[in-house]
């Protein structure tokens, strides 16, 4: 019995994959009965006023039963974000001439309206020919 819960928590196959601040840790596990699952975990590291710094982990388990419908969601939604968004990254952290789509129509907003007050203030002023 106690040789079967050491085999329980053993990693059976592992994959690392770094990501800035995050990484995400696939590993293969081994159910009490023998069976294989997957954990898929992501750890973000933060960094606290005094320099120090700490983790936070997320993991969800999945079992044989959901692969397939997991998969066949999983890359639903990337070819999804694929074809609206394309494989560039946009993204203020990796893009440090980014201008969020807000501050573009915030800056045309101000644009326009300069534009329209200076027609305004043109309008406004009487030329000696006009008279």
């Amino acid at each position: 019995m106690e040789e079967n819960k050491q085999h329980v928590n053993e990693d059976i196959y592992s994959k690392v994959l770094r990501a800035g601040r995050r990484t995400y840790f696939f590993d293969v596990r081994s159910t009490k009965a023998g069976d294989y699952y997957l954990t898929i975990s992501e750890s973000k590291k933060f960094t606290n006023e005094d320099g120090t710094f700490y983790f936070k982990k997320h993991k969800i388990y999945l079992y044989k039963e959901d692969f397939e419908n997991f998969s066949n969601i999983l890359g639903e939604m990337t070819k999804y974000i694929i074809d609206e968004k394309g494989l560039e990254v946009i993204s203020e952290i990796h893009d440090k001439d980014f201008i969020a789509k807000k501050d573009k129509e915030d800056e045309s907003s101000d644009d326009n309206n300069e534009t329209k007050e200076e027609n305004e203030e043109k309008n406004d002023e009487v030329e000696f020919e006009d008279i």
